[in-house]
């Protein structure tokens, strides 16, 4: 799992390694560890580098897990 801005400060890592059971979906992993207001925060979860919506999306062995923060810009 890699997080990015402030998640990684909360969580005060940017990679955690996290054994999971299989069928585990993205709105689990996110309760775990206490982020899943997701949507309401606008970040963004990335499986294997693809942004997904769909945060009961069930996680494949291997994959990496992205949680991004919302970007900004002018």
């Amino acid at each position: 799992m890699i997080l990015f801005g402030p998640l990684a400060e909360t969580l005060g890592t940017r990679k955690i390694e996290v054994a999971l059971n299989a069928g585990t979906s993205v709105v689990e992993l996110a309760d775990r560890f206490g982020i899943v207001e997701l949507p309401e925060r606008g970040i963004n979860v990335a499986i294997d580098g693809i942004i997904t919506t769909d945060l009961d999306t069930e996680i494949k062995d291997g994959s990496e897990i992205a949680f991004l923060p919302p970007v900004s810009g002018g």
